[in-house]
C-alpha cells in the first residue's frame, strides 16, 4: 500500500521561504514521477510542480516559476518543494502525488495522471 506523507508546512511572512517534504513508502519511489499540487479555500486544486522519475526534467506552473524548486532524493524516498519569495496568494493546502505508472511521464497538470496522494500540509503566507 502506497503512503505519501507531507511535512514542512506552516505560517510564514511574505517574502519568506519554506521547504515541503513528501516521504513515500510502499512503492519503488525512484521509478515514479512525482507532483506537487495545492488547493486554496474556494478554489480548485491546481498543479504547482512536477519532477520526472529520472530527475532530468521538471515542470512548474507559471505562478511559481522562478520561486519554487522541486527536487527528489531517491535514497530517502522523498520529494521536496523549496518555496522562496512566498506571497499571500501561495496560501493553500499543498499535496504531493505519485504518477500512475512506473517509468512514465505524466502530464503534470492533469490530476488523473496521479493515483496516490498525501493528506496535505497547510501553508499560510501573511502579508
Amino acid at each position: 500500500q502506497v503512503q505519501l506523507v507531507e511535512s514542512g508546512g506552516g505560517l510564514v511572512q511574505a517574502g519568506g521561504s519554506l521547504r515541503l517534504s513528501c516521504a513515500v513508502s510502499g512503492r519503488t519511489f525512484a521509478s515514479y514521477s512525482m507532483g506537487w499540487f495545492r488547493q486554496a479555500p474556494g478554489n480548485e486544486r491546481e498543479a504547482v510542480a512536477g519532477i520526472h522519475w529520472s530527475g532530468k526534467s521538471t515542470y512548474y506552473s507559471d505562478s511559481v516559476k522562478g520561486r519554487f524548486t522541486i527536487s527528489r532524493d531517491n535514497a530517502k524516498n522523498t520529494v521536496y518543494l523549496q518555496m522562496n519569495n512566498l506571497k499571500p496568494e501561495d496560501t493553500a493546502v499543498y499535496y504531493c502525488a505519485a504518477g500512475r505508472y512506473p517509468y512514465w511521464s505524466p502530464t503534470y497538470n492533469r490530476e488523473s495522471d496521479f493515483d496516490s496522494w498525501g493528506q496535505g500540509t497547510q501553508v499560510t503566507v501573511s502579508s
